[in-house]
């Protein structure tokens, strides 16, 4: 989908569809809200994929406004519950195709006002109610190995009456018209499976509580099992963050040929230092001794990995220390501050620094204010009371 500016009208289109649902299904609608935007050109209404691990959501406005209110609010649902069950960063090694499918027979049974032609269980003679995993195991038949560049599954045996039979799963699927974009699933290739589920989990928790904790009924037990402590570490979430902020160092040049397509390809030149910006909020709920040397431990563990530059400010309502760290030196200092907490003169220091961080990352109990944007991908190490102070950015809530 080729990235386009969209019209007035275009935004309004979408606008006013986001509004519906804020106040027809406010749960969904306060997701929609934290969604990155794109406008595009492709064959589909809508896509939806995770960039960075945040959701962004593609749309040609176009192909979107040929469908009635009630039917754009459900294309809006189903692209929101492909993220909420995070099918785009559960694909990975499965066949495409096949995996597509199985997720959309997953959730569109629960979404009312659909487009015509949606797949549904029915037409391939399965039951309602299953997990995306269960329908693309009895789509996928493991006897017929088929051609490996396709589906791997042949028309080994099709029923006389023309019904489906085990073989031709290939054909099943491919007559599927799928609602949304789902190549775009490509670009959530990178995103750790782990980090994915944190973020998804942190934008639950904020819709919930925005929309006063009302759940559409089909959601109840999944966004119950979201809003439980999360059973991952944060260690493991902190540094897969990392490494995604570490990707954004790669740029291509002529310059340098491509070790693998010689002169077709341009080469990749990385750099080397990955610099990113530490926060630590200086207030009394963050001046733990154990807290700070464990967050401070799990950084200097992995900035050891690569040449990595810590920038780390001490900061309250104004910042009150700087010190910039090797990936060899040690950064577990307990710094005492206190008063009240603004978080903006960190942001603002970021912005002054060049070359800029790839990621700001803030030890904080998220109690003070905030800019209203960001452009740096952010990651929010929250105190086990904290609460997250802004919309945008990754929730990670510390817990020694």
């Amino acid at each position: 989908m080729r990235d386009v500016q969209p019209s007035a009208k275009d935004q309004h289109l979408l606008e006013d569809a986001v509004i519906r649902l804020l106040k027809r299904r406010p749960f969904y609608g306060h997701l929609l809200l934290n969604f990155q935007r794109r406008f595009g050109t492709g064959a589909y209404p809508l896509g939806v994929t995770l960039v960075g691990g945040l959701p962004l959501l593609e749309v040609n406005a176009t192909r979107f406004g040929e469908y009635c209110g009630a039917e754009q609010e459900a294309l809006l649902e189903h692209c929101i519950k492909h993220v909420l069950h995070l099918h785009m960063a559960r694909r990975k090694e499965r066949h495409a195709l096949t995996w597509d499918v199985a997720c959309d027979l997953a959730i569109n049974p629960g979404i009312a006002s659909l487009p015509g032609g949606a797949p549904l269980p029915g037409r391939y003679h399965l039951d309602e109610g299953l997990a995306a995993e269960q329908y693309y195991a009895l789509l996928s038949r493991p006897f017929a190995m088929g051609n490996l560049e396709g589906e791997g599954l042949g028309d080994a045996s099709r029923e006389s009456s023309g019904d489906v039979g085990v073989g031709n799963t290939r054909d099943s699927a491919q007559d599927a018209a799928p609602l949304d974009d789902h190549q775009l699933w490509a670009e959530a290739d990178a995103v750790p499976l782990r980090l994915a589920e944190q973020i998804v989990r942190g934008l639950v928790r904020e819709a919930w509580r925005k929309s006063d904790g009302e759940i559409p009924g089909d959601l109840k037990t999944l966004v119950a099992a979201m809003l439980a402590p999360a059973p991952i570490p944060w260690r493991q979430v902190l540094r897969q963050f990392v490494a995604i902020a570490g990707r954004v160092g790669r740029q291509s040049t002529w310059k340098r040929e491509h070790r693998r397509f010689a002169h077709a390809t341009p080469g990749q030149r990385k750099r080397r230092r990955l610099n990113l910006l530490v926060g630590i909020d200086v207030s009394d709920s963050t001046n733990i001794q154990a807290l700070r040397e464990a967050f401070a431990a799990e950084l200097v563990r992995i900035a050891r990995g690569r040449d990595t530059l810590l920038t780390v400010l001490y900061a309250g309502s104004r910042i009150q220390k700087i010190a910039s760290f090797r990936g060899c030196e040690a950064v577990a200092e307990v710094f005492h501050g206190g008063g009240f907490t603004d978080l903006r003169p960190v942001f603002d220091y970021a912005r002054t620094l060049h070359p800029r961080p790839a990621a700001v990352i803030y030890l904080t109990d998220g109690y003070g204010e905030t800019p209203s944007q960001m452009e740096f991908p952010t990651l929010w190490v929250l105190t086990k009371e904290g609460q997250k102070p802004a919309d945008w950015g990754v929730e990670l809530r510390l817990d020694t």
